[in-house]
């Protein structure tokens, strides 16, 4: 029988200094009961202390769960990870003070680099992340002056058969926490109450070869036996330690909610056949400007916000069930949530694990993908992961956007308050937003424009005024909104000037008519 402990006596096993890994994905296998005990532990006698908390995905509802709860100055000397920003803000938040040493991968690279860690190998070897950020000729993911201080390189620029490469180091896992549906009595752990499979057999084999203790909570504990072998995702002889739940943890599918059988298949569910059509407004514009790069048959990765107005439009239109929506949590079809649902998805046609959604969109699986951009540089550079004061982080962005055969950067043209007449197939700019997202020089670079032209990616950049392509010379403005003035509202609100297509042309005006586009 294996040891069933109490949250209390699991954190207890955590000591000052140690390597804790934690799994998750957004709402979903977060290990809420084990981080609230070790947060409680910290205030009540300041131990553990110094802790390098390694985690794959970011996890938190943006305000006290998740990663958030081991927000405390202390406790924390490092953070290996692919996200902060909305998700666990108040970790961003100790980041940009300079509070703990914040270095941040691609989320594939984190999420295969438990894969490395548990085969004894070096790292993870990958081209994925070349010119951008986490490339050691520019920051190599060192996020913070209390990063670049500690003097840790822990990204390397290695040439293979002439080919450049970043090697990820891999390193020791001292303890992890993760999170089942239900475990037995003899350690064996299953996911099947799950939304997603974010990488619990790899973490446990992770720590397990490096010496460490495994510790996992869930929701139930059940006879040993009774658990179908398929079922079982991580085996008992890999798990030293099991915490049930507690009730107010014990939410197997979201944040927000109980448990959501449509969330992992256990059942379907009828979607309301009619669409709601979103207000014609900036938004949409961008995601109908989106849709007309979409072909039937497609699969294809959203972005949260305007990104996924794409999709609302294909919807709209009748597109949808031609089309597969996929998430790098490894959801594969259905209807994607949003917000702290993000990762999961109503009825999916089929949840891979974490780690293998990553290798398909490296591999190139993906046909299209729409994301967002903070910044955009005249190279066709593009930042999302640190801005305004903000540390976000990468997330899948870097190995999305790196992977997919096109992409599509989609956002407003400007930041700040904009009032606009949408009439008659023109766009009229009443009164125009002050803060400028095409700049000369991003503050950091999440997406190199330079490596993709090299590698003839198309990458096309969507406003609801303009639309830029990226060239071999950088980004080129291509088409321009009927009704807009080019001097007025594009280039004199650019950092910088872009090269001008000879055969610039106007935005298709149905994208500006409230009636549908007819793409179906």
């Amino acid at each position: 029988m294996k040891a069933i402990v109490s949250s209390q006596q699991a954190v207890e096993m955590v000591k000052s200094g140690m390597t804790l890994a934690v799994d998750g994905f957004v709402g979903y296998s977060v290990p809420e009961e084990l981080l609230a005990a070790l947060r409680e532990r910290f205030e009540q006698n300041g131990n553990p202390r110094d802790l390098t908390v390694v985690y794959i995905a970011g996890h938190g509802d943006g305000k006290t769960r998740g990663m958030n709860r081991l927000a405390a100055e202390g406790l924390i000397k490092r953070t290996y990870s692919p996200h902060m920003g909305g998700l666990c803000p108040a970790i961003g938040q100790l980041a940009a003070e300079n509070k703990i040493e914040a270095f941040m991968v691609p989320q594939g690279v984190s999420a295969h680099m438990m894969r490395a860690i548990a085969g004894q190998r070096i790292g993870v070897i990958t081209t994925v992340g070349l010119g951008t950020f986490v490339d050691p000729r520019q920051e190599g993911g060192k996020m913070n002056e209390a990063a670049r201080k500690s003097g840790d390189d822990y990204v390397e620029l290695i040439e293979i058969k002439g080919v450049e490469h970043l090697l990820y180091r891999a390193f020791p896992i001292d303890i992890c926490f993760l999170k089942a549906s239900y475990a037995d009595t003899d350690g064996n752990l299953s996911l099947e109450k799950e939304a997603c499979q974010s990488g619990q057999l790899e973490m446990a084999l992770a720590t397990r070869n490096s010496g460490g203790i495994v510790v996992a909570e869930a929701g139930a504990i059940v006879q040993s036996g009774t658990l179908k072998p398929h079922n079982v995702t991580v085996a008992g002889h890999m798990v030293d330690y099991v915490v049930q739940a507690g009730p107010q943890h014990n939410h197997q599918s979201l944040y927000f909610d109980t448990f959501h059988p449509e969330l992992c298949g256990d059942i379907r569910v009828p979607t309301n056949a009619a669409v709601t059509r979103a207000p014609l407004n900036e938004r949409k514009i961008i995601g109908r400007r989106g849709a007309l790069e979409l072909r039937k048959g497609s699969l294809v990765n959203l972005g949260l916000g305007i990104p996924a107005l794409v999709g609302d439009v294909a919807n709209e239109e009748g597109l949808g069930e031609s089309l597969t929506f996929t998430i790098e949590s490894g959801i594969l079809g259905g209807i994607p949530l949003g917000g702290t649902g993000i990762g999961g998805a109503v009825n999916p046609q089929a949840i891979y694990k974490h780690p293998d959604m990553f290798d398909a969109y490296d591999g190139g699986v993906l046909d299209l993908t729409c994301l967002g951009a903070a910044e955009i540089g005249p190279r066709g550079d593009v930042n999302v992961s640190r801005f305004g004061g903000r540390i976000v982080g990468p997330g899948g962005f870097i190995n999305i956007c790196q992977g997919a055969k096109k992409v599509c950067f989609c956002g407003t043209f400007v930041s700040g308050k904009m009032k606009l007449e949408i009439r008659d197939g023109r766009l009229n700019i009443l009164e125009d937003g002050n803060g400028l997202k095409f700049v000369e020089k991003p503050e950091q670079i999440t997406f190199s424009g330079p490596y993709a032209a090299a590698r003839d990616k198309a990458v096309y950049y969507i406003t609801e005024r303009a639309v830029f392509k990226l060239t071999q010379e950088g980004l080129m403005l291509t088409e321009i909104a009927p009704g807009v003035d080019l001097e007025k509202h594009i280039l004199a609100k650019m950092g910088f000037r872009p090269l001008i297509s000879g055969d610039l042309k106007e935005m298709d005006s149905r994208i500006f008519r409230d009636e549908l586009m007819g793409l179906a």
